[in-house]
């Protein structure tokens, strides 16, 4: 991939972050602390709705995982509209870690095929600044009953 920035790649893409989702409790969409931006967990809301819920499976009446895959993706676009909302800008930012939180039916497995979602939209925008550390945990409930929650940590340029 060239070099080219996150906010011009954005462009390239697309992709037009939405504006940070109000908290649905008492926290901030994200913190920064030194070099690092923490943001909270990101559900899949776009225009103040959220996108599905239930758990994700296999079978009916269940979230399939690609489906569940595009609201990951969601949910990582969601974080990094808060980290904007604090640096202005997404250039000069690393992804470090992502954890993605997976509303899981008790047979499901595939929580990093869902958190692929988020992983592949991060190395889309920011190329190898995008590759990160990750977790993927498969959970029995999540907010509002979201099938997926997705935070990350990203390093700022010094």
């Amino acid at each position: 991939m060239s070099a080219t920035s996150p906010e011009a790649r954005l462009a390239e893409l697309g992709i037009a972050l939405p504006d940070v989702a109000a908290p649905v409790a008492a926290y901030q969409p994200a913190v920064r602390s030194g070099d690092y931006v923490y943001t909270a967990g990101q559900l899949p809301f776009v225009d103040g709705a959220l996108l599905a819920t239930g758990k994700v499976g296999e079978g009916e009446g269940l979230v399939a995982p690609d489906v569940a895959a595009g609201l990951a993706r969601t949910c990582a676009l969601n974080a990094l509209a808060a980290v904007r909302s604090l640096t202005g800008t997404l250039d000069g930012v690393r992804i470090v870690k992502v954890t993605g939180f997976v509303a899981s039916d008790p047979t499901f497995t595939g929580q990093p095929g869902v958190l692929n979602g988020a992983s592949t939209v991060l190395g889309d925008i920011f190329g190898d600044a995008g590759v990160h550390a990750r977790s993927a945990v498969g959970v029995a409930v999540l907010p509002l009953d979201a099938p997926v929650e997705v935070e990350l940590i990203a390093e700022l340029a010094v």
